[in-house]
């Protein structure tokens, strides 16, 4: 489907009312059928993924994104599937576009989890960030193999890390994947800024969903949303990193279907 210039590939699966899932940065929509979609449908609910611009089935513009860009593209999804009022899922990237969804179009969100999210960027985020920016823009290509190990050693915890025969699937899985298949466009995806004041304006229910070890976004930044947000609840999961739904995922689904159940 068409929606704000952009064609968006995306998939439905179960019955029930409707749950919105937004991936984040450099993955496709896929990855959340490994294990949260499952549980959701299982719940009763109905759920839909998809990918958004820059990477699997969607297209894929040349140019820098724009948080303000993600979140048309999903908005316009939204109103082209008739889903709202719905519950919204955002993991990473996909809760910054959730957030910012549910201050400009309130009456498309039922409610919302937000998972490994943020509220502003701290100076080693910041510098994270950068670096990945400047690699994109240099247009080097690192080999896939040196790509899995950063991965690795960046999105898992140690409780994975020291695990040989888990760092082993991942490696395997991660080179085998590597191949670049996400627009350089989505790095330059953030809020541009200190979006906690303008937090407080959210009105529907959420939760924010914290992985103990998670680089990216650390639980003291996720704790920050929570406070921000007006009754939004606060939940930190151990032993996980930026990849904890991956990682953990019964504990994940569980955080998950219990917000959805309740709002």
């Amino acid at each position: 489907m068409s929606t704000n210039g952009i064609r968006l590939s995306y998939q439905r699966a179960g019955r029930g009312e409707p749950v919105l899932f937004i991936m984040g940065s450099g993955a496709a929509g896929h990855v959340w059928t490994m294990h949260q979609t499952p549980a959701v449908n299982r719940a009763g609910y109905e759920s839909i993924i998809f990918d958004n611009r820059g990477i699997g089935g969607s297209d894929a513009p040349d140019g820098k994104y724009s948080l303000a860009d993600m979140v048309a593209d999903t908005k316009g999804l939204i109103e082209a599937l008739d889903l709202g009022p719905c519950r919204i899922v955002g993991y990473s990237m996909g809760a910054m576009i959730a957030q910012e969804l549910a201050l400009v179009a309130p009456h498309l969100v039922r409610s919302v989890v937000l998972m490994a999210t943020r509220g502003r960027t701290d100076r080693m985020r910041r510098a994270m960030q950068e670096s990945e920016q400047l690699m994109r823009e240099s247009g080097i290509r690192l080999p896939p193999k040196y790509e899995a190990v950063r991965t690795v050693l960046e999105m898992l915890s140690p409780a994975s890390l020291n695990n040989d025969s888990t760092v082993d699937s991942w490696l395997e899985i991660l080179e085998l994947t590597g191949n670049g298949n996400s627009a350089d466009g989505q790095a330059w995806v953030s809020h541009g800024g200190d979006r906690r004041e303008a937090l407080r304006a959210i009105t529907v229910p959420c939760r924010a969903i914290a992985f103990s070890d998670d680089l990216i976004c650390p639980p003291h930044l996720v704790s920050e949303v929570a406070d921000a947000i007006p009754g939004c609840d606060f939940v930190e999961i151990s032993a996980a990193g930026h990849l904890g739904h991956l990682e953990r995922p019964e504990a994940v689904n569980a955080a998950i279907t219990e917000f959805l159940d309740k709002y």
